[in-house]
């Protein structure tokens, strides 16, 4: 077992066999579960989770007469709050992806997707992810309803250096050494309070103050870096650009003085770059690249597998590492084609020997996962949250023997026996 998470105590197992249900309930009185309902179908299903707001998870099968799981599914996300889901089913992993991203896209809670006969173990790994925060709950980066603010306000927000750098770190897998963080933007904003960069960052890049926000925060991160490096911690930072940068030409020319007189190595500076900033002002893209690499700085190419030529790009870009992006990431441990997809990054990466970073790690088992398949570093919520950069230090005197046990499996199972900590 890889997690000491809590297990639901109140179960619907939703199946037409009645051998099918008896085998599920049984593997669920196994693990301890208290209260374990069936549902001969899915019309039963619906009734009794309206019915009985006691219901923490569903176990669901796919194929059923009258009502198939496809269909419970789509009434489920009409619900204010369904309970999470485990799906089972012994059709061809092809088709339970394409239910696992549908139900997804619905806004459910998908605990897991299990082909027939169900293991023991496997269900008992999806079921324990039931008391793990969901991502949709997490602080997001991504877009998320907000105050209405102006360009003006940004405009006032730099003179005012309300903008301020969050730092998430970046461990290696192999030995659990911090080896970097990106630095994130927030805003301070003097009425509505931080915001993160899903309230604002698309405002900011449609403006003509991108590349100033850009050099703020480089300004910011090297200030913070010169602090680490003097105590004794020679770490990196990843910078994102955005493809209003990019097309800057004169952003190089800044970056490059501003390192130099930094007194911060150009090779301590990661700069990320997205598919869509690489495709946008192709000429002016490809030569500010070819310049900051040329002066030494790192280049990654951020969310790495979300666009559709991806890897044509990384012919043309003067890359150092990939940054696979936590789609493929969080959810592999269980998903056959999420794995495949992640296994492919990886070995790409390794074939053009780029250093990997993997976003989205969210778990023991993400973790587990991504070092057992040779990923370099990784990066998410289960290593640290963004933090101010002064918070950087006490945060590694805090969880540096925790990254360092996870390291080797001996130390993975020390770990386990004595109970994970919060990061």
């Amino acid at each position: 077992m890889l997690s000491t998470n809590r297990l639901p105590q109140h179960v619907l197992v939703v199946d037409d066999s009645e051998l099918q249900r008896q085998f599920i309930a049984e593997l669920c009185r196994a693990m301890g579960i208290a209260d374990i309902q069936q549902a001969v179908n899915g019309f039963d299903a619906l009734a009794q989770v309206k019915a009985k707001p006691q219901i923490e998870a569903i176990i669901l099968d796919l194929e059923m007469p009258g009502m198939d799981g496809v269909q419970v599914l789509h009434e489920l996300a009409r619900l204010e709050q369904a309970p999470p889901v485990v799906l089972a089913s012994a059709r061809e992993h092809v088709l339970l992806n394409v239910v696992e991203n549908m139900g997804k896209s619905l806004g459910l809670r998908l605990l897991g997707v299990l082909q027939k006969p169900i293991v023991h173990d496997h269900l008992l790994a999806s079921l324990g992810r039931f008391s793990v925060t969901p991502l949709s709950s997490r602080a997001s980066e991504h877009w998320t309803p907000g105050p209405a603010l102006t360009e003006q306000e940004v405009f006032r927000a730099l003179r005012a250096k309300e903008f301020v750098a969050y730092f998430q770190p970046k461990v290696r897998l192999a030995d659990g050494s911090l080896k970097g963080v990106e630095a994130l933007v927030r805003w301070e904003h003097p009425e509505h309070g931080l915001l993160t960069p899903g309230h604002f960052i698309e405002l900011v890049e449609g403006s003509r103050y991108m590349s100033e926000l850009t050099l703020q925060m480089l300004d910011m991160a090297l200030r913070q870096c010169r602090k680490w490096h003097a105590a004794g911690l020679p770490i990196s930072f990843s910078l994102n650009l955005s493809a209003r940068s990019l097309a800057d030409s004169r952003l190089a020319d800044a970056i490059i003085e501003r390192v130099a007189v930094s007194g911060i190595a150009p090779q301590h500076v990661i700069l990320e770059i997205t598919e869509s900033a690489i495709m946008t002002d192709l000429g002016t893209t490809l030569g500010t690249l070819a310049r900051l690499r040329l002066k030494g700085f790192g280049l990654s190419v951020d969310d790495y597998g979300t666009g559709f030529s991806c890897m044509l790009q990384l012919s043309r870009v003067p890359c150092t590492e990939l940054k696979v992006d936590r789609a493929f990431v969080h959810g592999a441990s269980h998903n056959r084609h999420l794995r495949i997809l992640l296994e492919s990054a990886l070995d790409i990466a390794s074939k053009l020997n780029l250093e990997v970073v993997a976003e989205g790690v969210e778990t023991l088992e993400d973790w587990l996962l991504l070092r057992d398949l040779g990923c370099g570093e990784v990066q998410g919520y289960f290593v640290g949250k963004p933090m101010p950069g002064d918070a950087l230090l006490p945060w590694w005197r805090d969880n540096q023997q925790r990254m360092q046990d996870l390291g080797p499996m001996d130390g993975v199972l020390q770990v386990l026996a004595g109970g994970l900590p919060g990061s």
